[in-house]
């Protein structure tokens, strides 16, 4: 009886302890330094990109950056990238007739200055890299089409780790 009574005890207060925890993302702003954040980074012009991997890297982080919202009509910093992407055969997993590659590799690297445009002080200059994988087929149309895919996929995906690299850089510089 006691075994019974020490188990239920045990499960109870487990139980009350778990209903006093919350569970939120390590990283997710919340109060009012999450606004003065938030407008911060709202506050980034990003520069017109050159090539169209660039332009899908200045895209996603303009709707990361302002919520949808576009570009701000007075901006405190302005971004400038420099983007580049390079494409390699990774896997052979068939041993085709011409020995062509199965599966390739798309990494879009991205270059940014982070420039505050009333002093035109440099707050930042870092790297940013990320890669996609995608199937390559014996059909052209697919094998471009899957490539500019994955280029979509690396470009987003470096994008979201350009605005938290710029959360940081705003938050060490002191900015926000």
């Amino acid at each position: 009886m006691i075994r019974i009574g020490a188990k239920i005890a045990a499960l109870a207060i487990t139980g009350f302890l778990a209903t006093a925890c919350t569970v939120q993302p390590l990283y997710a702003p919340s109060g009012p330094a999450s606004a003065a954040q938030n407008a911060a980074l709202a506050s980034i012009y990003v520069k017109p990109a050159d090539d169209r991997v660039g332009q899908q890297v200045r895209n996603a982080l303009i709707f990361l950056l302002n919520g949808g919202s576009g570009q701000p009509a007075n901006p405190a910093y302005e971004l400038d990238l420099k983007v580049s992407r390079s494409n390699r055969g990774t896997l052979v997993i068939q041993t085709p007739n011409d020995g062509e590659p199965t599966a390739s590799t798309v990494t879009v690297t991205t270059n940014y200055t982070l420039t505050d445009t009333v002093d035109e002080t440099k707050i930042s200059a870092r790297r940013a890299s990320a890669s996609a994988s995608y199937d390559v087929s014996g059909q052209e149309f697919a094998n471009a089409r899957a490539e500019r895919d994955a280029e979509n996929r690396a470009a987003r995906d470096v994008a979201e780790r350009i605005r938290a690299l710029l959360a940081a850089d705003l938050a060490r510089a002191g900015r926000q």
